[in-house]
């Protein structure tokens, strides 16, 4: 009878799909973030313990399973640095490096989020775009934020979408550099630069 109604030790079927889904995410975030293991199905399946059947019935294939664990980390980023600046009350520079902190600290968190989303996303030609159009979404929010909290004084709105790009353009480089051990640099002073930065840009 509780198997018949999709119950199951009770859990719904939809929470226990939601659960596997879950779980292939996490997996494939594992997975993709290591650079000695080749992300393929069957590496996320092993590594979530579920069947490609399981795989299937989330998503119809590797390509958008990656993507989702791309928009999810963007989804993150966006609310951990917006949480964190509305928290830090209503100083322009307070609210730009507690957002600047929120990100950082999680990367220091979790570095695989920044190597998959930033670093490891480059690699694979179908998502290229799907990572240029996340780093514009970014660099718009960082223009419409800016607007709002520094002004506008003489600027134009394209003039702020033009320094939206050159922010976070060049976060992703230093990201970048920072992940692979080109760069030395506490998460201090990433804060530091990438705010005094981002507040020259805008004023």
């Amino acid at each position: 009878m509780a198997v018949q109604s999709g119950i199951y030790r009770g859990v719904s079927a939809a929470d226990r799909a939601a659960e596997r889904r879950a779980r292939l995410l996490a997996a494939a975030l594992t997975v993709w973030a290591d650079p000695l293991t080749r992300t393929t199905m069957t590496a996320v399946c092993a590594e979530a313990g579920l069947s490609e059947r399981y795989f299937y019935e989330s998503f119809t294939g590797l390509e958008a399973l990656l993507e989702a664990v791309m928009d999810a980390i963007a989804a993150e980023i966006e609310t951990t640095s917006r949480t964190a600046a509305e928290a830090a009350g209503d100083d322009p520079v307070a609210r730009v490096r507690a957002s600047v902190r929120a990100f950082m600290e999680l990367l220091v968190d979790d570095p695989r989020k920044g190597r998959v989303a930033i670093v490891e996303s480059v690699a694979v030609p179908s998502l290229r775009q799907r990572r240029t159009d996340l780093l514009r979404y970014l660099a718009h929010q960082s223009a419409l934020e800016s607007r709002k909290l520094l002004g506008s004084p003489g600027r134009s709105t394209n003039e702020d979408e033009i320094g939206g790009l050159l922010f976070i353009g060049g976060m992703a480089e230093l990201i970048t550099a920072w992940l692979d051990g080109t760069l030395v640099a506490s998460t201090d002073e990433i804060v530091e630069a990438a705010s005094r930065a981002l507040l020259g840009i805008y004023r």
